[in-house]
């Protein structure tokens, strides 16, 4: 139902109603930025050439782009860079360095010099043009492109230097087995400086991540015959097993045969299980032992099994039967910690939490999900110690260090340290030549305006790429100038950047706060909820369109608005669903709906918003739970991500709203436990 603007930058497909005003000054001030001034009418007219220029580079209708290019350049149109931008990337396979550096010249500093450079890289590695790529890539400002890293990395180790554990670290977090970081491992392995160890680390983490390709071509660098069983095993994991290839004669076949427990493991973690007792767990050596068990944890932990707890502790004692240490991903970690909160009918092993997190990396330790469930272990197992006040301590200083955040485990910590809630000082009013200096930075202007168009997805790039050095106040006066314009999701996403001043009107902003507020109030619901969930559903942007179809402020399928709006006796049509007023209505009658269906708990009511009513139904049943472990145990990665953050929203605009003491563990409610079924109405869609 929900598509999440604040984790997919770029990649949404809504618009903005078009405001003729400020794209005609957007266009002239952009213009004037690059040196060239065309009139009003120009900018008006031409607007359509600009448009007309994607959709032939979509169509990859070359002609058409051309022509369209040379017409937007030649009426020196303030965005016909993207029109040359898209010409030259449709011909990409055929350009040369000249015509590149040309390119570049008439764009210099721009976002689309910078995207196209980025495009130009990745082709010069597919060439293997090693002179030219080492050359621009000093010029690559954005740098945020996994695969040019691979080739970077590549060009340095062909210059002599050292990069194998820079190397190793970007092919470990490679997603999808793309060209750079393959050619980097392979040249490696050649060098012998990767290791077949390597290379079986690789797989197994491709295999948890569902990635076979990835897989197969990590197994490729031990042996041609490896790639061929890592594709058998994927195909049909159990059938291999009960081959001969699955064995332990050797390190590579046993590698195979943990990696086909582990591939049988994602589709049924019992039968694996089962595989394990009856006979792998003795025969694997006892790093691939642990590995297989903490798969099939993994497993069992995200389909809410009460086994999957056991199945870590089993890969924990294989691990310390075998005397070696087994350096699981971060996430399988994660699922580890979540399955000891939920274990023993819901009595967290807090000593199995404490043990999950510090096996983490440097970095996913200090994520305030992670410091929160530390201070939380400490203060439960500080009653046992020798050293129980120390423990205390340093659960409170734990919980201290994130509080000042503002995030839903920042919130829970003040919650739990009895800190009020962190509200920030407003900062000092922006200047008018802050303001002004936003409001002419030619990047910006042509983010609006490309958005103003309806290219969306170049006006978000074109807005970020702007804002990469920016300080606070230069970044909360971008916010200010997004606001302004009702641009409310760069109006967020910009203030969200601001470290040190941070402004919570611009970050949780309240657009059409009366008609929320009075009809929140009319049916009951708490209008700081229904905010903090049009926050994270559209970013307050009116005409939002999921790639599923939901559509609105508030995200309705056409099925559910209908539903909905029969449930309330209002005439409908589906035209209605992007009217604001009618999208109010409907969403709020709707999550007024749902959280009655939910026993009137936000975080399940949120997750049922999000991911369907069936889900967190099933997702509730189990032992009962205290609702930050449920809500920390959602299967679903954006489900999860959602709950968490509609609930944190709406405590912060509670503040906002003036409510006396607005607490996330109130919001939270006592406990989360399986639902009557009599209360669940089986037609809520």
């Amino acid at each position: 139902m929900t598509l999440n603007f604040s984790t997919l930058p770029g990649r949404s497909r809504p618009v903005y109603e078009r405001r003729f005003g400020v794209a005609t000054l957007a266009a002239v001030l952009a213009v004037i930025a690059l040196g060239a001034a065309p009139s009003v009418a120009q900018a008006q007219n031409g607007d359509s050439v600009i448009v007309d220029a994607r959709d032939a580079f979509r169509k990859k209708d070359t002609k058409r782009l051309a022509a369209l290019r040379a017409t937007a350049v030649g009426m020196n149109h303030p965005l016909a860079m993207w029109a040359d931008y898209w010409e030259l990337n449709a011909r990409l396979a055929e350009v040369q360095q000249p015509e590149v550096d040309r390119f570049s010249a008439r764009w210099s500093g721009s976002y689309v010099d910078d995207r196209f450079r980025n495009d130009w890289l990745l082709e010069l590695g597919r060439r293997r043009d090693w002179a030219n790529f080492i050359v621009e890539y000093p010029r690559f400002k954005f740098n945020d492109d996994r695969e040019v890293s691979c080739y970077a990395l590549l060009t340095d180790h062909l210059g002599g230097k050292d990069v194998t554990d820079a190397a190793r670290a970007a092919w470990f977090g490679q997603r999808d087995a793309d060209d750079g970081c393959a050619l980097l491992a392979q040249t490696l392995t050649d060098a012998k400086l990767f290791t077949p160890a390597d290379a079986w680390r690789k797989a197994r983490l491709a295999i948890d991540a569902n990635r076979p390709r990835a897989a197969r071509q990590a197994a490729g660098l031990v042996s041609s015959a490896a790639t061929v069983a890592v594709s058998t095993m994927t195909d049909n994991s159990a059938r291999y097993l009960t081959t001969r290839g699955a064995s332990v004669a050797s390190r590579e076949a046993a590698e195979l045969t943990t990696l086909a427990l582990m591939r049988m493991a994602s589709n049924d973690p019992e039968a694996a299980a089962g595989q394990l007792n009856a006979r792998w767990d003795a025969a694997l050596p006892s790093d691939l032992a642990a590995w297989a068990w903490a798969e099939v944890g993994k497993q069992s932990a995200q389909k809410l099994m009460p086994e999957a707890a056991d199945h870590y502790l089993r890969a924990a004692q294989r691990a310390a039967k075998g005397k070696v240490d087994v350096d699981l991903s971060d996430d399988m970690l994660a699922w580890k910690v979540r399955a000891a909160l939920r274990a023993d009918n819901g009595k967290p092993r807090w000593q199995q939490v404490m043990q999950g997190i510090n096996a983490m990396s440097a970095a996913e330790q200090r994520d305030p999900a992670w410091v929160y469930w530390k201070a939380r272990a400490l203060l439960a197992l500080a009653p046992d110690s020798q050293d129980a006040e120390s423990m205390r301590a340093m659960a409170r200083e734990q919980m201290a260090s994130i509080a000042g955040q503002l995030n839903f485990y920042a919130a829970l910590a003040a919650d739990n340290i009895g800190q009020p809630l962190f509200m920030p000082a407003r900062p000092l009013p922006l200047m008018p030549d802050e303001r002004g200096a936003a409001s002419a930075n030619p990047g910006l202007q042509r983010a609006l305006q490309l958005i103003g168009l309806g290219l969306r997805g170049e006006g978000v790039r074109e807005w970020n790429y702007s804002l990469r050095t920016m300080g606070d106040r230069e970044l909360l006066a971008a916010a200010q100038l997004a606001c302004e314009r009702e641009v409310w999701d760069r109006c967020i996403n910009t203030s969200d950047r601001t470290k040190a001043e941070i402004d919570m009107e611009q970050r949780f902003p309240m657009p059409f706060r009366k008609d929320v507020v009075a009809h929140a109030g009319e049916i009951g619901l708490d209008p700081a909820y229904v905010y903090g969930l049009i926050r994270q559903e559209s970013r307050f942007i009116m005409d939002a369109r999921s790639s599923v179809g939901a559509s609105g402020l508030m995200q309705l399928m056409p099925a559910t608005a209908r539903w909905t709006a029969k449930k309330i006796g209002l005439a409908f049509t589906p035209d209605m669903i992007t009217d604001r007023d009618t999208n109010l209505r409907l969403g709020m009658s709707y999550l007024k709906l749902v959280l009655e269906d939910m026993s009137n708990s936000q975080a399940l009511a949120a997750a049922a918003y999000n991911a369907g009513p069936g889900r967190p139904r099933k997702w509730r049943e189990g032992p009962v739970l205290e609702p930050a472990i449920w809500a920390e145990n959602v299967p679903f990665p954006e489900t999860r991500d959602y709950v968490k953050k509609v609930l944190s929203n709406a405590t912060y605009y509670a503040a906002q709203l003036g409510a006396a003491t607005p607490s996330l563990k109130a919001r939270l409610g006592r406990s989360i436990s399986p639902g009557a079924p009599n209360v669940l109405d089986k037609e809520l869609p």
